[in-house]
């Protein structure tokens, strides 16, 4: 159980705003208890639900994985490892905190729960959500593919998941997130926790598809030790009414590295408050911020890094790039670097524009029109790219972002 101080501090944070992003009246949605559901099989997915999922890289067929987990609203539905996949666990994270008492050391533990009154509200209220963990040693080459469907109106998905990879261990977790078109004024609070041990390498993709009427405040943070690897990539290609999300990675260990890679397609009148932060606090830690940014109709979007170097032998890398595509829509590019000891390096580089002339004179010679022209380079421009990825998880990334982008253009 949360210990006193936990829901003390919680509490005490209750009405405390972010410092980004547009404020939200919490009280204003519905709460409900977390629950287990009825579902024995992906098999039992309505076919209606099957094609939502599957519009955030979610296969039913479950071909290519080494585990899923699906949760509606704030029902459990599903948290399966494939009968051949040693070393991997994949349980709701009610149960996970059942079943492990050591568990409660991580909760809260890379997320302070008095952040601001997003966090605060998710302790205070029930969720669920998802916990996986990579036994040390163990090296789950297939990803596991998470999915989380808000489908009420004028309610909030209150989820808590954390991931942990073991010492030595190598993991690959693929989330979507989405809403049916028709959901209005309903809210995800998504507080997740990454535990990246020595020597362990873990990669994140995420893809969100929210509704025009649905406010999205995720809350992330990540701990890397000795010489482990985190790999966040991140695409968000649907018009939500807003979101604001600011995940921090903390380089604790020496040799530590993590890259954050994202990718933003702006519509309609969203507000996207969108960046990355590397916190290198160990001698010899390293990583990027690396983010691509379209706006179209509209809408708003604010890019922010933000690099801390707090150790010697640390470098760091910042990059925004920003492509207009409408009059109405705005950019901004807010890069923050603070260099707190000798020997760290931090850069950064930030451009925005409109598409180019030039690519789209030689593309409509090519016998386009213009906006088919404009179409293929904002594709282009989209490519999530990862290095170092192995080649089926890029395929999974670039399928899952094809797919939502067609969805959403």
């Amino acid at each position: 159980m949360p210990s006193d101080d936990t829901k003390k501090r919680a509490r005490s944070a209750k009405e405390k705003t972010a410092p980004y992003g547009s404020d939200l009246d919490l009280d204003k949605y519905e709460y409900s208890p977390s629950k287990s559901g009825d579902l024995e099989s992906i098999d039992d997915l309505s076919e209606k639900d099957r094609a939502l999922v599957r519009e955030v890289g979610f296969d039913p067929a479950q071909e290519r994985v080494s585990g899923s987990f699906i949760q509606f609203d704030n029902e459990t539905l599903l948290a399966d490892v494939l009968l051949q996949q040693k070393g991997l666990e994949v349980l709701p994270t009610n149960l996970a905190l059942q079943k492990y008492d050591w568990l409660h050391d991580y909760l809260w533990n890379a997320v302070p729960v008095d952040t601001d009154k997003y966090t605060a509200r998710s302790e205070l209220e029930e969720y669920n959500g998802y916990f996986i963990r990579a036994a040390a040693g163990a090296r789950i080459e297939m990803p596991v593919q998470s999915c989380l469907i808000l489908k009420k109106n004028r309610f909030v998905q209150n989820v808590h998941n954390i991931v942990i990879a073991e010492e030595g261990s190598e993991l690959h977790v693929i989330t979507g997130c989405a809403t049916p078109s028709n959901v209005e004024h309903s809210l995800h609070l998504g507080v997740t926790e990454f535990y990246v041990k020595k020597k362990a390498r873990l990669t994140f993709t995420m893809v969100h598809r929210w509704s025009e009427k649905t406010d999205v405040r995720p809350r992330t943070a990540t701990l890397v030790e000795d010489n482990g690897t985190f790999i966040s990539s991140y695409a968000i290609l649907s018009s939500p009414k807003s979101i604001q999300a600011f995940p921090k990675v903390r380089l604790i260990g020496t040799g530590a590295k993590a890259d954050l890679y994202s990718v933003v397609y702006g519509s309609r009148k969203s507000k996207y408050d969108i960046g990355g932060s590397l916190s290198l606090e160990a001698t010899k830690s390293s990583g990027k911020v690396i983010s691509r940014s379209i706006a179209t109709d509209e809408c708003e979007i604010i890019a922010r890094g933000d690099l801390v170097g707090l150790s010697s032998e640390t470098k760091g890398r910042l990059e925004c790039d920003g492509l207009l595509v409408s009059n109405s829509a705005v950019i901004r590019a807010v890069p923050m670097l603070a260099a707190r000891a000798e020997g760290t390096e931090l850069s950064h580089e930030a451009t925005i524009g409109k598409v180019g002339a030039e690519q789209l004179s030689y593309l409509m010679s090519r016998g386009l029109d213009e906006e088919e022209a404009t179409s293929l380079i904002i594709r282009g421009f989209v490519k999530l790219k990862v290095p170092d990825l192995p080649p089926t998880l890029q395929k999974s990334i670039d399928d899952t972002i094809r797919m939502s982008l067609e969805g959403g253009m």
